[in-house]
């Protein structure tokens, strides 16, 4: 597959883009739009899929990765990546604001969706998230300084099909958090062992 290092690159597609954003080479800034939110019916009993996304479509295996700043300060306040092949088949995985606090965390959804949240060890206005896919495989990795890699999740999830991979962002309860995304890179997985947390 071809090498992506800029949101701003030719095939980029928005999934529910916000009234306000500013995309160039080096940033994607945007500011989300009330009551956004990826979620399929457990515990809440809602659906909603109008997130602000904006990625690509690729086809087999990959990696991504990218920085993201923000300042979260509200309830379910969220910004990270997003993998995602139809309306209730996706992954996403970041940090999201719950329980007065901002937490790491990722969301699986296979028609239903699963909610795995936990401490952020560093400053969560400032991350690092990484997902690779490979040989039926997803692994989730998040960095507090752009070096170190622990892990986040891994989990079964097919590949060889057409994925729309990129970044999110979404305020459940609010508008107007401030997101931006930078050094973000998609291309071929970065074939590391499992315990390489480089």
């Amino acid at each position: 597959m071809r090498t992506i290092d800029t949101l701003a690159a030719t095939g980029g597609q928005w999934l529910n883009p916000p009234a306000e954003y500013a995309l160039n080479a080096q940033a994607l800034r945007l500011t989300t739009d009330a009551e956004t939110d990826f979620w399929q019916q457990t515990y809440y009993g809602f659906r909603h899929h109008n997130g602000h996304a904006l990625g690509f479509y690729v086809n087999g295996d990959f990696t991504v990765q990218v920085k993201v700043t923000a300042a979260f300060s509200h309830l379910y306040d969220q910004a990270g990546i997003l993998l995602l092949e139809d309306e209730t088949h996706w992954v996403k995985a970041g940090i999201e604001y719950n329980d007065a606090k901002p937490a790491i965390g990722s969301v699986l959804t296979r028609h239903t969706s699963d909610w795995s949240t936990g401490l952020f060890p560093g400053d969560p206005g400032r991350f690092w998230m990484r997902a690779t896919l490979a040989d039926d495989a997803l692994r989730l990795q998040y960095s507090t300084d752009g070096t170190t890699w622990p892990l986040l999740r891994l989990c079964p999830w097919p590949s060889g099909r057409r994925y729309f991979v990129g970044v999110m962002a979404c305020t459940p309860q609010r508008a107007g958090l401030e997101v931006t995304f930078t050094h973000f890179y998609l291309g071929a997985p970065l074939n590391k062992p499992l315990h390489d947390l480089s």
